[in-house]
């Protein structure tokens, strides 16, 4: 009896709450889905950078093996929209779903397969930031990525966030490197030595942040180095 009611229960919230597509409002069949499979296919412009696909306008530091970002960011278009739902109206199945398109793309598109030994690396936030926003950003992409490739996600809290840097929006290059210098650590005594890190963030602009994540992990004795992210600005 209690199955048939919740049965019927589900039928009415599914014809009073239809679960939408948060990008284009068809109907989706799982309530776990919040972008439909049409959209995350084909919807946005394809945009990667590797050594393999080199954009002179990305100088990659020494010891980054490659950058890969999945789409051209759309200001005032459905990217940013998701990324702003993600981020700040807690619509962190939306970052889940980004990061499954994202692992997915990685796998067809880079020199890194599912056999591959890495370690999902998400931009962490500063404590006091993530605190408001409830949850990070890039962890739920890292998160979507780890259910299609397969890699290890790093433990939160084993790199942190050790400077509560301003909003890097509409800084030059060189104020949004001066903002973000030094503002990442290792946490002491977590062994880096020898891996093979993916770091993950939700667009990539100038490379700042990801660069600066990246220089601490290598001086940890990280091995390779690979960014990764939802959209390229």
């Amino acid at each position: 009896m209690l199955t048939k009611i919740s049965l019927l229960q589900q039928g009415v919230n599914e014809i009073l709450f239809p679960h939408v597509c948060e990008v284009c409002g068809d109907h989706l069949p799982s309530a776990n889905k919040f972008i439909c499979e049409s959209c995350l296919t084909t919807r946005f412009e394809v945009c990667f950078f590797s050594k393999s696909m080199f954009n002179p306008e990305v100088m990659l530091p020494e010891g980054i093996d490659f950058l890969y970002t999945m789409w051209k960011f759309d200001k005032g278009g459905y990217i940013q929209e998701l990324l702003h739902n993600l981020k700040y109206n807690h619509l962190k199945g939306v970052g889940t779903d980004l990061g499954y398109q994202l692992g997915r793309m990685i796998i067809e598109y880079t020199p890194l397969n599912k056999e591959s030994d890495i370690l999902i690396t998400p931009v962490p936030l500063h404590a006091k930031k993530e605190r408001v926003r409830g949850f990070n950003q890039a962890r739920a992409i890292g998160e979507g990525m780890q259910k299609y490739t397969g890699y290890t996600l790093l433990d939160h809290g084993k790199v942190v966030r050790t400077k509560n840097t301003k909003t890097q929006t509409g800084f030059s290059l060189k104020k949004r490197n001066e903002n973000i210098q030094n503002a990442f650590s290792v946490v002491q005594n977590t062994n880096f030595i020898g891996k093979n890190c993916l770091i993950v963030d939700d667009v990539f602009t100038t490379g700042a942040t990801t660069f600066e994540l990246a220089k601490t992990m290598l001086d940890a004795g990280v091995k390779n180095i690979a960014i990764a992210s939802v959209a390229c600005a």
